[in-house]
């Protein structure tokens, strides 16, 4: 059930950030998670959008290099101490996160996180167990 997170390398100059998200609004891609972090020279985009696939094939017509990988997306409750719950599900049971950032929302009763961890399957499956809901491709596009 792991989504899809598409990562985008760009040369750290002005206006690479600008190349992303234009050509994804060209084909009106809604991104609906993004981070960014930076070496001197590089950058990496890192983005859930509510079409994955149409992205990556925008983005490889752009001549942009990018990877799509599998993550994890969860519904904490949005309130103190609900994402401190699922992080603290996975470290007792030796999952280790790799990076983590969260979901836009509009909804006030979950916050969305994005988990890149070191077993999908596992993760998934703990979290489950515990009451957290497990967000698909599919649901991306509603939230």
């Amino acid at each position: 059930m792991a989504i899809k997170q598409l990562s985008v390398f760009v040369e750290n100059v002005e206006g690479s950030l600008a190349k992303v998200t234009d050509a994804l609004a060209e084909e009106n891609i809604d991104i609906r998670a993004m981070c960014m972090a930076d070496t001197q020279e590089f950058g990496i985009i890192r983005m859930i959008v509510d079409d994955a696939p149409s992205a990556k094939q925008k983005l490889d017509d752009k001549n942009l290099f990018l990877s799509v990988n599998e993550v994890v997306g969860i519904a904490v409750s949005d309130e103190p101490g609900g994402l401190a719950k699922a992080v603290r599900v996975l470290a007792d049971n030796h999952i280790n996160i790799d990076y983590m950032y969260a979901f836009i929302s509009v909804s006030k009763k979950n916050a969305y996180v994005v988990l890149r961890v070191d077993d999908n399957d596992a993760a998934e499956m703990l979290l489950s167990e515990q009451g957290f809901t497990i967000v698909t491709d599919d649901d991306v596009s509603r939230i």
